[in-house]
């Protein structure tokens, strides 16, 4: 297969795939919503699909779908004073119709929440400025929104683009979901589209630039300064960075740039898998699943496992590991923390205690954790200790190993909400002889 080949089937691996069960829940929302406030029962009529579903700019795992209901104005004067009323109300209206589905109000939405994934539903009031919303903190208000403008930008853009403003939008996200990188739907889209209007490289192209246009965008986002927030496409609403990207932009740089130096050899394939995740085929002289791997003449079984085999992933969240390391007699260190003062490579030497654990994240609510562990390198293939398999933690948010033997060792942390991956964290351990320092 050529590499436009290759980038079709990447965005046929990655492409949503349960609209049939978004679409209908979408309708079982809106009906609700309009016997409530119209008494009518229409499925479609007053909702509007916003955020990267309504953009068309999501991909597979998404998680959380964003609803507008579109309130009759003649309700307004029941609702200026008391938005919360409108949430409750709103909220009311679906759970007595959907008795079995989790409903509940937030800040600003009534979640409905279903099996990976949940629906967002905003009630607003439209007129010319764009759709007002209620906000219940500090003794509650409306606030403005404008998608309307967000979803004809990205329509206009991808146009004038040759579909590349999507395409860019769902590389980065499958970029984001692999590297755990914590970047908002609308800053994705927003930086998508404020690149492609820096060039005229791929106004013409498709599949077969779609390397070269990642790897350029990859470079546009490690150089971005450091700022809170952006004005969002179309609409020029600020949306605000949760977390910085540029250096996980800066790795995925250096992945992007080793793929397009590969070319059309077949090891390029792995390598748009290190950036892209196993949505990226392997090549045609790859077997699908390697049973048993091979190194320096010793054979293993693969018993690696993969959490999107096991689960959705939708990163929305950042999560950081560290590793304590520590052997009687012996000074403990952090391994991620001495990397931080200078030292480019920590190694690990052999028969010392290991702890890993999570020492930061934003994870709003209850989650549970699942680890990772895998071996690498001859020893652990001659050893037939190659690990990978994907367990859940004991409750402690900690896991303990120790350093046995040489290799690149790397362990892999999973925060697992409401049945999603929503971060998800990496870390490194090179096991060495002393005699190897």
């Amino acid at each position: 297969m050529s590499r436009a080949d290759d980038f079709k089937t990447l965005f046929s691996n990655i492409a949503i795939d349960n609209e049939e069960t978004i679409a209908l829940r979408y309708g079982e929302v809106t009906r609700a919503c309009n016997l409530e406030f119209r008494n009518t029962d229409s499925r479609t009529a007053n909702s509007l699909q916003v955020g990267s579903y309504g953009r068309w700019t999501g991909i597979r795992g998404i998680s959380d779908l964003d609803m507008l209901y579109i309130m009759p104005s003649g309700k307004w004067d029941t609702y200026k004073d008391n938005p919360y009323k409108l949430l409750r109300d709103t909220a009311d209206a679906i759970q007595a119709r959907y008795t079995t589905t989790e409903i509940y109000v937030d800040t600003l939405v009534v979640v409905c929440k279903y099996k990976n994934f949940k629906v967002e539903v905003q009630p607003v009031f439209e007129d010319s400025d764009g759709f007002w919303y209620p906000y219940t903190k500090n003794g509650g208000c409306y606030r403005l929104t404008k998608p309307r403008e967000e979803i004809n930008a990205t329509r206009t853009v991808d146009a004038d683009k040759n579909g590349n403003l999507r395409r860019l939008c769902k590389m980065t996200r499958a970029w984001k979901n692999k590297h755990g990188v914590a970047m908002n739907g609308l800053v994705i889209d927003t930086l998508a589209h404020n690149f492609l209007l820096t060039t005229t490289n791929f106004d013409k192209t498709a599949f077969s630039t779609c390397g070269q246009m990642m790897r350029d965008f990859l470079e546009y986002l490690s150089n971005q300064p450091k700022q809170e927030r952006y004005h969002a496409l179309g609409s020029g609403q600020h949306v605000k960075v949760h977390k910085r990207f540029e250096g996980k932009a800066k790795k995925g740089l250096e992945l992007a740039d080793k793929a397009l130096a590969a070319g059309e050899d077949g090891k390029a394939n792995n390598r748009w898998r290190k950036l892209f995740g196993n949505g990226y085929p392997l090549s045609d002289t790859t077997e699908v699943a390697k049973a048993y791997i091979t190194e320096a003449s010793y054979t293993a079984t693969n018993t690696e496992e993969f959490i999107e085999d096991m689960f959705p992933v939708d990163i929305r969240y950042s999560l950081r590991l560290e590793c304590e390391v520590k052997q009687n007699g012996f000074r403990t260190i952090l391994l991620r923390a001495m990397r931080g003062v200078g030292m480019k490579r920590l190694n690990v030497y052999r028969s010392k205690s290991l702890k890993f654990y999570i020492t930061n994240e934003n994870i709003k609510g209850i989650y549970h954790v699942y680890w990772k562990v895998l071996n690498r390198g001859p020893e652990a293939i001659r050893l037939d200790k190659i690990r990978g398999q994907i367990e859940p933690d004991s409750g402690s948010k900690t896991k303990n190993e120790r350093s046995d033997f040489r290799g690149e060792h790397v362990v892999d942390c999973y925060a697992v909400q409401d049945g999603v991956v929503v971060a998800k964290d990496r870390i490194h351990v090179p096991i060495v002889d002393e005699s190897e320092s």
